[in-house]
């Protein structure tokens, strides 16, 4: 009697071997330009390596290390079909992460979550990833590409990343090099970055009902445009800060808006003070706060209100770190300083009103 029946099979249940090793070859020549002398191998294999013996040249080496994604952002890529951004969104959320404490960027690795892999669509988020880590000058080592079919639709997927840096143990930037009187410098974000998404997309997409395709004038381009603009990769610029001024610390502007990041640095005693009144909020977030009319306060809890990366550096620092950050292409400017605690506490808060 011949058999008859065909089993079960992967392809059957959903996932296709074929279009994994597909993509892998499609990214290649991305990966390939996100490289540092310390890797050793090419892709495909088990897991990236990395010579640490290029520690060496440390006193005492610190490794730093963070995990993110990018939230509900990935939700407008998908529906505009523009994959090869939202991987700088990634770099910035880890990277940016690391440097806060003084770390260089070393390495990097992603994992892409999709419910069918197209080859072409994950070769670009790939792409994406390895422009951002040559902007953060760090290595992409490797990743994980997963298919889940059933769990995610055709067209969804998420993506997570994780990295690692190090920095010489006596240079760890933080909240114990803060003192009173040193200045805060903001420095510019690109736009919304990639936090408080969920509020966007509920205020202008679902409550507005408005369409990415849209031209907003007060934006001056489309508002899928303007919600995909990559998040600003601050890695490099905040070392060379570290290389040509004193800096005591860093805080990376995202989920909690921009007092809460700042607070996380303040220790106890002193109480940081930023003056909304030297800056001006970019178009997109006007335009969430009057749609939605949301509140000033669930604003800046929710959003970095136009400011993406904070320094905290002593007062005869100020002319040399703005000068050094103009240089790099960064618009920065002192927003408010350090003080004793006084009657406001440990922390930090936003004072006066926005520049208009």
């Amino acid at each position: 009697m011949s058999e008859t029946t065909t089993g079960a099979s992967y392809a059957a249940a959903g996932v296709d071997i074929e279009a994994g090793d597909r993509a892998v070859e499609l990214m290649k020549e991305w990966v390939k330009k996100a490289q540092r002398p310390e890797v050793l191998g090419g892709l495909g294999g088990f897991a990236g390596l990395f010579d640490a013996s290029a520690l060496k040249r440390y006193e005492r080496p610190l490794l730093a290390s963070a995990t993110d994604g990018v939230g509900t952002k990935v939700d407008i890529a998908r529906q505009m079909g523009v994959f090869d951004t939202i991987g700088h969104d990634l770099v910035a959320m880890v990277m940016d992460d690391i440097v806060v404490c003084g770390a260089e960027p070393l390495f990097m690795t992603d994992y892409i979550c999709v419910g069918k892999v197209h080859p072409e669509r994950v070769a670009a988020i790939v792409k994406g990833i390895a422009e951002g880590c040559v902007l953060a000058g760090c290595a992409l080592v490797g990743g994980e590409t997963a298919e889940h079919p059933g769990l995610l639709g055709e067209d969804d997927f998420d993506v997570a990343g994780a990295g690692t840096g190090v920095v010489e143990a006596d240079r760890l930037l933080g909240a114990d090099r803060i003192r009173t009187g040193d200045a805060v410098i903001a420095m510019a974000s690109s736009g919304l970055h990639s936090n408080g998404y969920s509020l966007v997309r509920h205020v202008l997409l679902k409550q507005a009902g408005l369409a990415l395709d849209a031209r907003i004038e007060e934006l001056g381009r489309t508002l899928g445009e303007e919600l995909l603009e990559p998040t600003k990769i601050y890695s490099l610029d905040c070392l060379a800060l570290t290389r040509t001024t004193e800096v005591h610390a860093f805080s990376h502007v995202t989920g909690g808006g921009l007092a809460a990041n700042l607070a996380r640095v303040v220790p106890d005693g002193l109480h940081a003070t930023v003056d909304r009144s030297t800056w001006t909020p970019g178009a997109i977030f006007d335009l969430v706060g009057r749609t939605g009319r949301v509140e000033r306060l669930e604003l800046e809890k929710t959003l970095n209100m136009g400011v993406g990366m904070i320094a905290i550096v002593p007062q005869e620092s100020v002319d040399v770190a703005l000068t050094t950050l103009a240089d790099r292409g960064v618009d920065a400017w002192v927003a408010g300083e350090i003080t004793d605690r006084g009657d406001h506490g440990t922390g930090a808060a936003l004072v006066g009103d926005y520049a208009s």
